[in-house]
């Protein structure tokens, strides 16, 4: 079996990882999810920033995945948040646009990775269980 066909969640313990999915378009907050819960990660959902940082402060989160452009908090606010919170500066982030991104200088350190959309199915898993093993 090819490795890219390994389809098994990078576990952190004993436990799935959990991910924050954060998207104000449901259809595509909808196949994320979906395609989250195949590759057999544990997916929670936030329609906006200001929903994901609720989420965010009330539940375990292992990596957080954002739509960079939302009503009510952005994507970079979000990433802001998170960065800035003790508690929860360890998440890795994956920032979702709708513009490719050829220099991302001005935006390092607010997140771990960049995705344009639309997002493959394989890259993004591929992208979450890179981000897992580097925890």
């Amino acid at each position: 079996m090819a490795e890219s066909d390994n389809k098994q969640p990078q576990a952190l313990g004993k436990k799935k990882a959990r991910i924050l999915v954060v998207e104000d378009d449901k259809a595509l907050r909808r196949y994320l999810e979906v395609t989250l819960e195949r590759a057999g990660y544990e997916v929670l959902t936030a329609s906006d920033g200001l929903e994901a940082m609720k989420l965010a402060l009330s539940a375990s989160i292992d990596l957080v995945i954002t739509d960079e452009m939302m009503p009510n908090l952005s994507g970079h606010e979000l990433c802001r948040f998170l960065r800035n919170s003790p508690n929860l500066s360890h998440i890795p982030i994956i920032l979702l646009s709708g513009v490719e991104r050829k220099d991302v200088s001005s935006e390092a350190g607010l997140a771990d990775a960049f995705l344009a959309k639309p997002v493959a199915a394989n890259r993004l898993t591929e992208c979450v269980a890179a981000l897992i093993r580097k925890m």
